[in-house]
């Protein structure tokens, strides 16, 4: 648990500074991470994205670039750049309120 509220704490404070571009999230990410489609982690769900984001951002970074599983790269979002994929990782995985 304390491992976890560690983790919750870090993506606060880089989302604190990094704000997801929402229309990037609506045309790219929302189809999958919206409804869990194809096995995504839930936009929200904290439980669901804490053994991805303990892997680090790096590893996500290079898990969106390149594809994972049903995930085509880039996440469909080729005008995506690193910091936006920061910033929507973040926002995808911080527990929704």
């Amino acid at each position: 648990m304390k491992k976890l509220l560690a983790v919750f704490l870090a993506l606060s404070a880089v989302s604190a500074f990094a704000q997801p571009d929402m229309a990037k999230y609506d045309k790219s990410c929302k189809v999958c991470h919206a409804t869990g489609a194809a096995g995504a982690p839930k936009t929200g769900d904290a439980a669901a994205w804490e053994p991805r984001i303990a892997k680090g951002m790096e590893a996500l970074l290079v898990s969106v670039n390149n594809g994972l599983n049903a995930m085509p790269p880039k996440g469909m979002c080729f005008d995506c750049t690193d910091a936006d994929y920061t910033a929507l990782i973040t926002y995808m995985s911080t527990p929704a309120q």
